[in-house]
């Protein structure tokens, strides 16, 4: 009797060990993996996105800094995408925001704003620039 009971304590021990492994790993909000920065207008042209494409897995944190040339008045919108996103931060300028969620990101001059969040669904989302998108200022973010 004393042999299992024995057993059973290593067992739990061993279970116990593992668990609070996995729960040192910390919290992985804090540690995103930086995408391409999504830079609006060029030289080339005042309707260039420099991305189109983003993808993603649920469940891992990211950043996106959205860079502005000022050639144009940008408004970056995913009303999809947004509402399927856990917000942790918006960096813009000397500020940093917390907001529960976003509906557009809107640059009047040249400038640049990052977000900090998590995809929560899978799915694919487009993103654009309210009023340039028959001038093909249009993305999609991918997530899986």
């Amino acid at each position: 009797m004393k042999n299992h009971i024995g057993k059973g304590i290593a067992a739990l021990g061993v279970t116990l060990l593992l668990s609070a492994g996995a729960q040192a790993a910390g919290d992985l909000t804090t540690r995103p993996m930086e995408l391409p920065d999504l830079v609006l207008g060029s030289e080339e042209s005042d309707y260039s996105m420099s991305h189109k494409r983003y993808e993603m897995e649920t469940g891992q944190a990211y950043s996106l800094k959205i860079i502005s040339s000022g050639r144009k008045e940008y408004a970056i919108q995913s009303p999809e995408f947004f509402t399927k996103i856990y917000l942790r931060k918006v960096e813009a300028g000397d500020m940093e925001i917390k907001a529960m969620t976003l509906t557009e990101l809107e640059f009047e001059q040249e400038g640049e704003a990052e977000i900090f969040f998590v995809p929560i669904k899978p799915g694919t989302f487009e993103f654009y620039s309210e009023g340039l998108e028959n001038k093909g200022m249009v993305g999609e973010f991918i997530v899986k």
